[in-house]
């Protein structure tokens, strides 16, 4: 099964060129670093690597925990991150600047794969959340690399898509030392395709405090968005939910009320910004609004910027999530209207922001029935719940407030992941520290 998986592979590589360069219309990052795509590095590391692939944005800010911790905890070992997007590159550059090595895993042909490996041995890899590829899986496994899969979720239509090809499936989850799910179903359907060794530690994304920065940046964002105005946060939207939350507006009779739509993907910043200007829409762009006041003492006075006529502020900035959540009355969680799987809703239940969903959250499934069991979320069946549940929070303030305290009790009991996933971590790097550990053995690989 594995010689067709990589036969496959070999005649799509035409369409790998193609479409790195369709993706850099948008994001010319995609045409930077292509080799490492291939296996070819100049990155190179004199100490023990200890090697976690976080492949965007999302999977590289939950690493932020367990990153810290590793860090502390082996003090003399490099901490490399791979990635697939130049997004998930830039979060671990503003995450960790230099204190960590980054590159780009290499695309799953074995050529590729053996070189990353050969290159900088990592003495232990971590794949985050459902980072499955079958000849690297295959590779550490040849040479003896123990490889955890962290932060695991396996979603019901991912593990039909998965089942699908089961005899591959299963080759490559079995060769995982251990596999560490985020719940009892994901940690269900993971078995069920074959993983072993599989335990439920819950979810890194718990353990992530919002940045102190972030949370000045939240504060002084609210100032020029206007400290009377009524600030709806739309966050991580997709392609189609955009015209269907502004038709929404029309429904929220709220005073004051201004919408903040921060589209997922870069990209598309254009493309909501043309809709906003099709439908006459007074909007401001973020990237527009800058920094204003006077200057005392060094610190900065901000004001508000954004004119009371506006009515939709375009986030089209990235690594200030966390700002915008701090900013907002609501946060609602994009991807989750039309049939995407949702986003993450933790973050902005981390700064005590009341959360709205919509139907589709299959992607976090757990984390959003938790959310709403403790009262931090509230999930609507549609952009006319949406509505209708925006415009009764902003009328009753009592509730606004009870759902901000949930929020904080929802985080504080379900943290923890960041520990367990850190002595799964040491069980195998102890091997590689104790006394007897005999070198040859691991250059044999």
């Amino acid at each position: 099964m594995i010689f067709f998986y990589t036969f496959t592979l070999w005649l799509l590589l035409p369409y790998v060129f193609f479409r790195l360069i369709w993706r850099a219309r948008k994001q010319p990052g995609y045409l930077l670093h292509i080799g490492e795509r291939f296996g070819f590095y100049s990155t190179r590391s004199d100490k023990p690597v200890i090697w976690l692939h976080a492949v965007s944005v999302g999977e590289t800010r939950a690493t932020q925990s367990l990153v810290i911790r590793l860090r502390a905890s082996y003090p003399h070992h490099q901490i490399l991150l791979t990635h697939t997007t130049p997004t998930g590159r830039t979060a671990s550059e503003q995450l960790y600047g230099d204190s960590v090595l980054r590159v780009y895993l290499p695309y799953d042909y074995p050529f590729a794969v053996n070189n990353f490996l050969r290159h900088f041995d990592p003495q232990l890899g971590i794949l985050m959340e459902t980072e499955i590829w079958f000849n690297l899986i295959h590779a550490c496994h040849q040479r003896h690399i123990p490889l955890l899969l962290l932060n695991a979720r396996m979603s019901e239509k991912s593990r039909r898509g998965y089942a699908r090809f089961a005899r591959l499936t299963l080759n490559a989850l079995s060769k995982l030392t251990a596999v560490a799910a985020q719940t009892a179903d994901d940690a269900a359907r993971l078995t069920s395709l074959g993983a072993k060794n599989v335990s439920v530690i819950g979810n890194l994304k718990f353990d992530i405090d919002p940045p102190s920065s972030m949370l000045e940046l939240g504060r002084k964002m609210r100032l020029q968005f206007g400290t009377a105005r009524k600030i709806i946060l739309a966050a991580s939207t997709r392609e189609g939910e955009e015209a269907l939350l502004l038709d929404a507006l029309q429904n929220i009779h709220v005073l004051d009320l201004l919408l903040v739509i921060v589209p997922r993907h870069p990209q598309r910043f254009a493309a909501v910004a043309n809709l906003l200007e099709q439908r006459g829409i007074s909007f401001l762009r973020r990237s527009e609004m800058g920094q204003t006041g006077n200057s005392d003492s060094g610190n900065q006075h901000y004001q508000q910027v954004v004119p009371s006529e506006v009515q939709v502020v375009l986030g089209d900035s990235m690594g200030e999530m966390f700002a915008y959540y701090v900013a907002a009355d609501l946060a609602f969680i994009g991807g989750s209207l039309l049939p995407f799987g949702g986003q993450n809703l933790i973050e902005a239940c981390a700064v005590g922001t009341p959360v709205l969903v919509g139907p589709h959250m299959y992607n976090f499934a757990e984390a959003t029935r938790l959310a709403v069991s403790a009262g931090a979320a509230i999930q609507v069946s549609d952009v006319a719940g949406f509505a209708s549940e925006s415009q009764r929070l902003f009328h009753n303030s009592a509730a606004q407030n009870d759902m901000r305290q949930q929020c904080a009790k929802f985080i504080e009991s379900n943290r923890g992941a960041t520990e367990k996933s850190l002595q799964l971590a040491g069980q195998q790097l102890k091997v590689f520290t104790h006394p007897d550990f005999l070198p040859p053995a691991r250059s044999s690989r």
